[in-house]
């Protein structure tokens, strides 16, 4: 049965409409997305189809384009609507962490930077950097690596902190393999970076690893 004969309290954009995005599940927001299915299937049905393939929305979304444009239903043109929803999320909280007031808490940037790091195969090195008021200046990736590390250099660190005039700092990495507890060599990492960034009066305000869950922060694990 199509998804036009359902009742229309029972279609997902009805529902949308009706009780917003946060009353819908996986399944039911995908298929808005998808807005059709394919032969025997409702976009429900294959919403459905996709998120048990691909063990979830996370993997779906993260999926690279031969492995999602090879699954029926879908193609590069839906890859390519996807992405840019995708990238749209991204410059929506940008936006809204840049024109922010100040920074003052580590939950501010904890979903912009799980939105920028997360979906890396690779572990990356980012800063924020901030002016006096703790005010966003701009977001950018220092250093890649491999699956398990990435070489940091803190003079490039503070070079770049310089160039952009920064008053204070906040950095982050992200863990590949999905698990966020910091290491020893993150910890002396932070350590290094703290101390090398003091020298020239810029502040380092907090660490964030980016895992699968939520980011964790080591200045409120007292250890910046």
């Amino acid at each position: 049965m199509s998804i036009r004969d359902w009742p229309a309290a029972e279609r997902p954009r009805e529902r949308l409409l009706e009780a917003g995005p946060s009353a819908l599940t996986d399944a039911e927001l995908l298929a808005i997305f998808l807005r059709t299915g394919c032969r025997g299937l409702s976009a429900v049905d294959l919403a459905r189809e996709l998120l048990t393939a691909y063990g979830g929305l996370r993997g779906l979304l993260e999926a690279d384009r031969t492995s999602f444009s090879a699954h029926r239903g879908l193609g590069p043109a839906k890859y390519a609507q996807l992405q840019a929803v995708l990238e749209m999320g991204r410059r929506h909280l940008w936006a809204t962490l840049s024109r922010g007031p100040s920074l003052t808490s580590p939950a501010e940037t904890r979903h912009y930077l799980a939105a920028q790091l997360r979906h890396e195969p690779h572990e990356v090195f980012a800063c924020l950097f901030l002016d006096n008021r703790h005010r966003v200046i701009r977001f950018a990736e220092l250093f890649r690596g491999t699956i398990d590390g990435a070489t940091v250099y803190p003079r490039e660190v503070v070079r770049q902190a310089l160039a952009h005039n920064a008053a204070a700092l906040i950095i982050a990495h992200n863990h590949p393999s999905g698990v966020a507890e910091p290491s020893r060599a993150d910890e002396t990492l932070t350590h290094r970076l703290r101390d090398a960034l003091s020298l020239v009066d810029i502040r380092l305000l907090d660490h964030f690893i980016v895992g699968d869950g939520e980011p964790v922060s080591l200045a409120e694990r007292g250890l910046l």
